[in-house]
């Protein structure tokens, strides 16, 4: 078995994370000539070179993005195992997840996840885009990207959105078509779905990238084109056409994780009606070869779990 200087690997792997032969010398507890000289000895090996050095600027070259990416996560895996064999069971799982996702359903569940696996700490890191699926950014994600080569991916939840609005709001509504009954208003509703125009819409452009695409695929998906007149409140994202639905703005369409997982006096009222799916797929995505490390394995059950119960059903109301 032919093998690189393996003392090298280590010291590349922080003066790669760290973009920094000083931080990984002090890091590491060693001299800067230390680390140029191991760092010297694995470009000699592989024969190309992992950085370009100009002046105080250090840049990774492609050659040491590729290197970096295949070996990260069998470093991790011998460290994991010495960990083990040491009898040191604490692990650490770093998870990528979307803001809105986080703060709306997943940090209101991860005591129960503690109270489960108390040895797992588990780092939050929130993005507002799609995130690199990298062990540089993390050790696992969810996301609704595609899934590239070297990752595998289990389906958490496929994205519908539904019109929302505060209670105040909707004893409005149930005045104005003359009945409180659920059926009723659902019936009212979806033989003709113009009646919500009358109403201020809310929209939110940080799924579609656009605002009123959301109404406008929900009218559509009723056969019905969306009225040019409308005069639209617009936020940015999700969770803020959630908070502007709750100060009775008007309605808004949101997806089951924002709506769910809210105490009853922060809770909206989901109109009965239909639902229209904005094809995303939230997917729970790690690297194919650190299935078997303990704490993504015990996560990824864990969150797939707990995704089964993430749609909410307009009619139990």
């Amino acid at each position: 078995m032919l093998l690189p200087p393996l003392k090298s690997l280590p010291i590349f792997e922080a003066v790669a994370r760290l973009n920094s032969f000083s931080k990984a010398a002090d890091e590491l507890h060693l001299t800067q000539s230390a680390i140029s000289h191991q760092i010297k000895l694995l470009e000699n090996y592989l024969g190309e070179s992992l950085f370009i050095r100009q002046g105080r600027n250090l840049r990774m070259t492609d050659e040491g993005r590729i290197y970096l990416s295949s070996i990260s996560s069998s470093l991790e895996l011998i460290s994991h195992a010495s960990n083990q064999i040491k009898g040191h069971e604490k692990t650490s799982i770093r998870l990528a997840v979307y803001s809105s996702f986080a703060v709306s359903w997943l940090i209101p569940r991860l005591n129960d996840f503690k109270r489960l696996h108390p040895q797992i700490d588990i780092s939050l890191e929130m993005t507002h885009s799609t995130p690199e699926l990298s062990d540089r950014v993390a050790d696992c994600f969810i996301t609704v990207d595609k899934v590239k080569r070297g990752f595998s991916a289990d389906l958490l939840y496929d994205e519908r959105l539904f019109p929302v609005c505060s209670p105040a709001f909707f004893t409005q509504i149930q005045a104005d078509l003359g009945t409180q009954d659920f059926h009723r208003i659902k019936e009212h509703i979806l033989e003709n779905p113009r009646i919500l125009e009358k109403y201020p819409l809310i929209t939110h452009s940080s799924i579609y990238e656009k605002y009123t695409e959301d109404w406008r695929f929900w009218f559509e998906d009723q056969g019905t084109k969306l009225s040019e007149s409308i005069k639209f409140q617009k936020f940015s994202h999700l969770l803020l056409a959630y908070e502007a639905a709750k100060h009775h703005h008007g309605i808004a369409l949101i997806n089951d994780f924002v709506f769910k997982y809210r105490t009853p006096k922060d809770s909206l009222i989901a109109l009965p009606t239909h639902f229209v799916k904005t094809a995303d797929q939230f997917n729970f995505v790690y690297k194919t070869s650190r299935r078997n490390e303990h704490g993504i394995s015990q996560l990824k059950q864990w969150i797939t779990r707990q995704s089964k119960s993430l749609e909410f059903d307009p009619d139990s109301n």
